[in-house]
This record gives structure tokens, C-alpha cells and sequence, in this order.
């Protein structure tokens, strides 16, 4: 795979206050596990190997075990998942592929059960923000693993 346009280079102003609004939400009501969740199951979707290479390594520095990162693809069938998480994974579903006819009430009642009115907002911005990363970096094709050492994720230790 070769790397189409350096984004970062293009629009530094915007790449800057992007990532300022993603850091923004580290501060959110939603728990860091939950996000790394979030972040790769809508990467999965999605076809960002970048962005899914990215958050199995943030997640694995964050201390997540190797077998639940294995199981977000297949989170309905794992028993592996609490349900907040299940519902948060549920609404990143919804939100990430939108269904023709909006969110069923199904989901947004499975995540009004587990989560605040606050905290649905806050993940809301969350799978939001791991979208539009994914959206970027499929449209630029950007390498998987290329920016380990400078984000630190070489720490993982799964290369």
C-alpha cells in the first residue's frame, strides 16, 4: 500500500485542531477501555487497517487483554463484554453504519439502559471523532504501523 496524499502536511491548522478535538475527549465521561472499544470496532467496520493497528496497540499499552482485542469483531457471541460495553459497541454500530431509517429504538433503549444521557452525548462525539479519523486514512491510504515510534505505540511490543 502506498501513502497518497500527507494530510498532516497539506493542513496543518486543521490536522492540529482535529487532534486537539479528539484529545478534548479524552477528558469525557466514557472510560478509556470503552473508547479503545469503540476505536477499533468502528476501524474494523470500516477498513482502516492505520486506524486498527493504532488502537490495538493504544489498547494493549492501556493494559486490555490480547483475548477481548480478538473478540470486539465478534463481540455479540463473546461472553467477554460487560453490558455498557456491549451497549456502547451496539451504538458505535448504529452510528457508524447508519441504518436507512435512523438508529433502532432497540439500540438506543439497550444504551439509555447502560449509559447517561451525558455519557451517550460523549460517545456519541467519540464514534464520531474514530470515524472521521477512519475516513481520512482510508481515502489516503495511510500505512498501518508507519507513525509507531513517534506515537509511542512501539511500546506495545507487537510488531
Amino acid at each position: 500500500m502506498t501513502h497518497r496524499i500527507d494530510y498532516v502536511k497539506q493542513a496543518p491548522d486543521l490536522f492540529k485542531r482535529f487532534v486537539d478535538f479528539g484529545n478534548h475527549l479524552k477528558n469525557s465521561s466514557i472510560e478509556t477501555a470503552i473508547v479503545d472499544l469503540v476505536d477499533i470496532r468502528a476501524s474494523q467496520m470500516n477498513g482502516c487497517g492505520f486506524c486498527l493497528d493504532m488502537h490495538v496497540k493504544q489498547a494493549t499499552l492501556h493494559g486490555e487483554r490480547p483475548l477481548r482485542l480478538h473478540h470486539v469483531a465478534i463481540w455479540r457471541e463473546s461472553t467477554l463484554f460487560s453490558p455498557r460495553e456491549r451497549a456502547a459497541l451496539a451504538w458505535t454500530e448504529a452510528l457508524t453504519h447508519l441504518p436507512p431509517h435512523g438508529v433502532p429504538d432497540a439500540v438506543y433503549e439497550q444504551v439509555r439502559t447502560e449509559l447517561s444521557e451525558r455519557e451517550i452525548v460523549d460517545l456519541s462525539y467519540v464514534i464520531m471523532v474514530i470515524n472521521a479519523w477512519n475516513r481520512i486514512n482510508v481515502g489516503f491510504r495511510s500505512v498501518p504501523g508507519s507513525l509507531d515510534k513517534p506515537y509511542g505505540l512501539d511500546k506495545a511490543e507487537l510488531a
